[in-house]
């Protein structure tokens, strides 16, 4: 008898956890509907990460937001987490330039306020959805120093890229000192244990000033389109 009411509020249960996943579907639509609209329209843009720690006086936060400027005034759109920190900085510093201030929210239970600099903003529940909008509509990728989050997106895009499922794009790491560790660490121990290709180390480069970030960036589109081949676009559709 016991085991018969486990048994029939075992299944209740899963039937009202499933009705709610049912729905959840539907918001994690709207939340990719809302940004394919807003976002299928300002390519190129450069994709700027950063800690959502780092204060308005440190050199990270204004080198990003020269750099955003500088990006923004070139034509490029500058979409960032929409948050504080290194965040604030890149919408603040497209703001200020000629191309549009996208941010990219998430709600969180801390650290993640949005930012006044952004002139297009969305918001979103869950992160996967989020990263496809970073990764999509990006033409690079600028990585300032920054914690879990700002590794997260890193890691993302060079798996994407490594693995093809995305466009090979500029992944540029500003902060030599900040990512030296790490990237020793992906060169003598995941390159020599062998989990990644000694060539994988080619998919980043190392750049410290914003004329600089900018440069590299239009010397990677010499030779082609800034906007995806129609092969590429196939690949983004599969994200």
């Amino acid at each position: 008898m016991n085991q018969t009411i486990v048994k029939r509020f075992a299944k209740s249960a899963a039937e009202a956890q499933l009705s709610r996943e049912s729905w959840r579907i539907f918001q994690i639509m709207a939340e990719f509907v809302e940004g394919f609209e807003k976002l299928c329209l300002i390519a190129p843009s450069v994709s700027i990460f950063g800690s959502a720690r780092t204060p308005e006086d440190d050199p990270w936060y204004i080198k990003a937001e020269q750099t955003a400027r500088l990006l923004s005034d070139a034509g490029f759109s500058v979409v960032s987490g929409g948050g504080p920190g290194i965040m604030e900085a890149a919408n603040k510093g497209a703001l200020a330039g000629k191309s549009p201030s996208i941010g990219v929210n998430i709600q969180l239970p801390h650290e993640q306020k949005p930012n006044d600099y952004q002139e297009i903003s969305l918001n979103f529940r869950h992160f996967f959805a989020r990263k496809v909008m970073f990764v999509k509509y990006a033409s690079a990728y600028v990585v300032f120093p920054g914690g879990f989050g700002t590794l997260d997106e890193l890691a993302e895009i060079l798996t994407l890229v490594q693995t093809g499922k995305s466009r090979r794009i500029p992944i540029i790491l500003v902060g030599a000192g900040f990512w030296q560790g790490l990237l020793d660490w992906f060169r003598h121990t995941l390159a020599t244990e062998g989990t990644i290709s000694p060539e994988d180390m080619d998919l980043l480069r190392v750049i410290d000033e914003p004329e600089d970030i900018v440069e590299a960036i239009f010397a990677h589109y010499e030779s082609r389109s800034v906007e995806p081949s129609e092969a590429e676009q196939d690949l983004l559709l599969e994200l």
